[in-house]
């Protein structure tokens, strides 16, 4: 029993694919990869940054002279700031300059206190108003308090009393250039006692700077502080 040639090509009875042609798949065609993709385009290649001599990947280029990476900025001269490199401090104040702030502060200090010790004296009188007097007293010393301790704290935070300001000079911490702060300004102001005491009542530490190198007090001495001129 004979079957009849199934239609199509007569040639090919089996409907047998074309010779080189796999079975089921269209036609690969030259230069394209098999499973049918797209042939890749000959093209400009992705633009990264080009790569300088001597750069490290991924880092920007050190500039010469420049700052180590992972350096803190470098700190600049100015008001409160510090001299840390050699040789960036600038010149010691004299001690005329040094002695114009004290008389200064002394004076802000000095003259309300002695003008409530007047009004104490005059409330006082014959004897009569010893209480009034005895609070105006009290209220004299308060104030002279309060201002000696206000010009420590500006002296410690900025390095600058008023009268130091009037004169522009600094008070420092000799190893970085840094304000001493409160408690070493304070204890500085205690330790002027070492000033005072030898050949009392010549004060030979307060005398000291006129002929210092570093233009130091006794007590500058003894808390690392110096006294610049300010910029």
């Amino acid at each position: 029993m004979s079957y009849p040639p199934p239609p199509g090509d007569p040639n090919n009875p089996y409907a047998q694919p074309p010779q080189g042609q796999p079975y089921g798949y269209p036609q690969q065609q030259p230069g394209q990869p098999y499973g049918g993709y797209p042939q890749q385009q000959p093209g400009p290649a992705p633009a990264y940054p080009q790569q300088q001599p001597g750069q490290a990947y991924g880092y920007p280029q050190q500039q010469p002279g420049g700052q180590p990476y992972g350096a803190y900025p470098q700190q600049q001269p100015g008001y409160g700031g510090g001299y840390a490199q050699p040789g960036a401090m600038p010149g010691y104040a004299g001690w005329w300059s040094r002695f114009g702030a004290s008389l200064l502060d002394g004076l802000i200090i000095g003259v309300p206190f002695s003008i409530l010790a007047g009004i104490a004296g005059a409330v006082s009188g014959g004897g009569e108003n010893v209480a009034a007097a005895v609070i105006v007293t009290i209220l004299g010393w308060l104030v002279a308090i309060g201002l000696g301790i206000w010009m420590i704290y500006q002296e410690g935070k900025t390095g600058q009393t008023i009268g130091k300001r009037a004169v522009s000079i600094r008070l420092l911490r000799e190893r970085d250039g840094q304000p001493l702060g409160f408690g070493m300004a304070f204890a500085r102001r205690l330790l002027h006692i070492v000033d005072a005491l030898p050949f009392f009542p010549l004060c030979l530490g307060y005398l000291w700077p006129a002929w210092d190198a570093k233009k130091q007090t006794f007590a500058d001495k003894i808390v690392s502080s110096v006294v610049i001129k300010s910029q």
